[in-house]
C-alpha cells in the first residue's frame, strides 16, 4: 500500500503534467495565430502588387459620314386656303349636296338656294329688252318715213330731229335692259353655290329649308385646303442670314415633326421668309409648304419644323457626352484595342442635340468614353460597356454651337 506521502506526491506530479500540457497548447495556438496573420499579410501584399481592376465605362464609336445640319423651330399648321362660303342672295335652301368632312373639288355643287324668284326676274328683264328693242325698231322706221317727207317739204326739220333723238333714248333703255338681264343671270348663278377650291368641308352651319340672307354674314360652310398645306414656324433672327444665303443656292427641305419632336409627319420645302422681324421676340417667321398626301398635318396643329440647312460630307461625329473640358480645352478619352484609355485633345466644329461634329482629334472607327470619365486617367484599363440610351433630338430653335 502506498502511504499518504506517496499519494500526495503522485497528485503533485499529475498537476504539474497537466499544467505543462496546457502551456504547450496555449503556445501552439499563439504560433498558429501568428502564422495566420503572417499569411494574410503576405496574401494582401501579393494582391496589392497585382494589376488594378478594369474600370467599367460607357463607350461609343466615332462615325464618319454625311451629317445633316438642321435649324429647328416651333410652328403651327395653316390651311393653304380657307374659304368661308356665305350667301350673296336671299332665299330658301333647297338642297345641301355634301357630307360633313367630305373632300370636294373645285366647281362641285354644294348648296342650292331656291332659284325660282331669280328665274322670274331674269325672264322679266328679257321681256323688257324685247319690248324696248321693238320700240327702237319702230322709231327707226318712223324716222325713215319722215325723212322722205322732210325732203319733200311736208314736215319741218324740228319734227325730224325729234324722231332722231328718240333713237338715243331707246338705245339707252336697251342697254339698261341688258344690264338687268346680266344682273338677273348673276343672281340666278348665286343660287347654285359651288366649291371655289379643292378642300375638305367642315361642319355644316345651315340645314335644308332654312331661309338665308346676304345681310346676315353667317358662313354656311367652311372649306379648308389640305393639299397642299402650310406650316408657319419661327427661327431666331441671328439665323436669318444663313437661311437667306442657302435659299439663294436652291430650295431648302423642311421636315415636320410631332409635338413631342419624336415622330416625323411630313417632308416639304421652304416657301418664303416673312418681310419683317418680330422685335418683341427677336424671331422671324418662315413658311413651308407640304403636299400632305397622307393627311398627317391639320390646320392649327402644333409641330416642330426641322429646316435642313446643309449636309456636311464625310463629317466625324460622336456623342456629345464624350467631350470633356479641361484647362487646355476640349478633349476626349479614346479606348485602344487593349482597352486602355488615352486623353486626346479634340476640336468641336458643331454641336447639334446630343451629337457633335469633330473637326480634328479623332477619326471614324475610334472608340470614345461617354460615361464614367470622372474615374479615369490616361493609361488606365477599362471595361467597355454599351452607352446609356439617350434622346438624340435637336433642341428647338437652335443648331447648337458652331466654330
Amino acid at each position: 500500500m502506498k502511504t499518504g506521502a506517496s499519494v500526495c506526491l503522485d497528485r503533485r506530479k499529475g498537476t504539474a503534467f497537466r499544467g505543462a500540457c496546457l502551456i504547450f497548447l496555449v503556445a501552439l495556438a499563439i504560433c498558429a495565430v501568428l502564422a495566420g496573420c503572417s499569411g494574410s499579410q503576405s496574401a494582401k501584399s501579393a494582391k496589392a502588387s497585382g494589376p488594378p481592376p478594369a474600370i467599367p465605362v460607357g463607350v461609343a464609336n466615332v462615325n464618319q459620314g454625311n451629317f445633316n445640319v438642321y435649324l429647328t423651330g416651333l410652328g403651327s399648321v395653316q390651311a393653304f386656303n380657307t374659304v368661308s362660303i356665305k350667301t350673296r342672295i336671299d332665299g330658301q335652301i333647297m338642297q345641301v349636296n355634301f357630307r360633313e368632312g367630305q373632300d370636294v373639288k373645285t366647281g362641285e355643287l354644294l348648296i342650292v338656294i331656291d332659284p325660282r324668284p331669280y328665274q322670274v326676274a331674269l325672264d322679266q328683264a328679257k321681256a323688257n329688252l324685247a319690248k324696248d328693242e321693238a320700240q327702237l325698231t319702230n322709231a327707226k322706221a318712223q324716222y325713215e318715213r319722215n325723212k322722205v317727207l322732210y325732203e319733200q317739204g311736208v314736215i319741218a326739220k324740228q319734227d325730224l330731229d325729234t324722231l332722231e333723238a328718240s333713237f338715243g333714248t331707246y338705245e339707252g333703255t336697251i342697254a339698261a335692259d341688258k344690264a338687268a338681264i346680266s344682273s338677273a343671270q348673276l343672281n340666278l348663278t348665286y343660287c347654285y353655290i359651288k366649291a371655289p377650291v379643292d378642300g375638305r368641308v367642315g361642319l355644316r352651319q345651315v340645314d335644308p329649308g332654312n331661309y338665308v340672307t346676304a345681310a346676315s354674314g353667317t358662313p354656311m360652310i367652311v372649306i379648308t385646303q389640305l393639299h397642299p398645306i402650310a406650316v408657319i414656324f419661327t427661327l431666331p433672327e441671328d439665323q436669318l442670314q444663313q437661311v437667306a444665303q442657302r435659299m439663294r443656292q436652291g430650295t431648302l427641305e423642311v421636315d415636320a415633326y410631332s409635338r413631342d419632336d419624336q415622330t416625323k409627319l411630313a417632308t416639304g420645302k421652304l416657301l418664303t421668309i416673312n418681310n419683317q422681324i418680330d422685335q418683341t421676340t427677336g424671331t422671324v417667321q418662315l413658311k413651308a409648304i407640304f403636299d400632305n398626301v397622307d393627311n398627317e398635318l391639320w390646320p392649327n396643329q402644333f409641330v416642330n419644323a426641322h429646316l435642313l440647312l446643309e449636309t456636311r460630307k464625310d463629317a466625324i461625329t460622336a456623342p456629345a457626352s464624350a467631350i470633356q473640358r479641361g484647362p487646355e480645352g476640349t478633349f476626349t478619352y479614346v479606348v485602344d484595342s487593349s482597352n486602355t484609355v488615352q486623353m486626346r485633345p479634340v476640336q468641336v466644329a458643331l454641336t447639334q442635340g446630343n451629337t457633335v461634329v469633330i473637326a480634328s482629334g479623332v477619326q471614324g472607327g475610334d472608340r470614345v468614353v461617354t460615361d464614367g470619365q470622372e474615374k479615369l486617367q490616361a493609361g488606365m484599363k477599362v471595361a467597355p460597356q454599351a452607352p446609356a440610351r439617350r434622346n438624340n433630338g435637336v433642341a428647338p430653335g437652335s443648331i447648337g454651337s458652331q466654330t
